[in-house]
């Protein structure tokens, strides 16, 4: 009948308030899924603290290549040169390495102990610093061994950064330049004491 009031319909009204949850589920999931790509990017950049003497190690002459291991896989390798330009010897060095992408992008991120090459025998044998420390004003040859990098990686040098480092104590040092008991003469090892007395003087006429 015209005259009668058709009373609202309630059906759109209830479906939107059932579909708030729903939107307020999804946006909590896009603003965690930011924070997380954004410390992920944060992280990426390499340690934020930078070990001071850090400064005074220098990189040069790298040269990358790639070999088989004795399973078969692909390792790459970077050599080159440290110098510590300081006056501290080194027994321990971290280097921070950036791998990236053909638009920039770092797609791998590495932190190995600076291991340097001695030549010994046929090949060239990787040891870390502990073991042959790099003294004040010295260089020496290094390697980087990386046993797997990224199919995105560009092809080019990775970037190179010294982060953490350690240094021989001062009372390490001083114990270093301590020498040992002076050696005996020649002819003298396991002379009697009596023998190494200064001789009498002749006896007066």
């Amino acid at each position: 009948m015209g005259g009668l009031i058709e009373p609202p319909e309630l059906g759109e009204p209830q479906r939107d308030t059932n579909l708030r949850p729903v939107f307020l589920g999804v946006a909590i999931v896009v603003v965690v899924l930011g924070l997380i790509v954004w410390f992920s990017r944060g992280k990426s950049s390499g340690p934020a603290v930078q070990h001071p003497y850090a400064a005074y190690l220098k990189l040069s002459d790298l040269k990358m290549s790639q070999a088989e291991n004795f399973v078969g896989a692909s390792v790459t390798y970077i050599d080159g040169m440290v110098t510590n330009t300081g006056d501290k010897t080194v027994t321990r060095a971290t280097v921070h390495v950036e791998f990236k992408n053909s638009i920039d992008q770092i797609v791998q991120v590495e932190d190995l102990p600076l291991q340097v090459l001695q030549t010994g025998g046929p090949y060239a044998n990787a040891v870390d610093l502990s073991a042959s420390p790099l003294a004040a004003g010295t260089s020496t040859p290094f390697r980087l061994t990386f046993e797997h990098i990224s199919a995105d990686w560009n092809q080019a040098y990775p970037e190179l950064r010294v982060s953490d480092v350690g240094v021989q104590s001062e009372g390490q040092a001083q114990a270093t330049r301590i020498a040992g008991p002076p050696s005996d003469p020649p002819g003298w090892r396991g002379a009697p004491a009596d023998s190494l007395r200064p001789p009498l003087p002749p006896p007066k006429a």
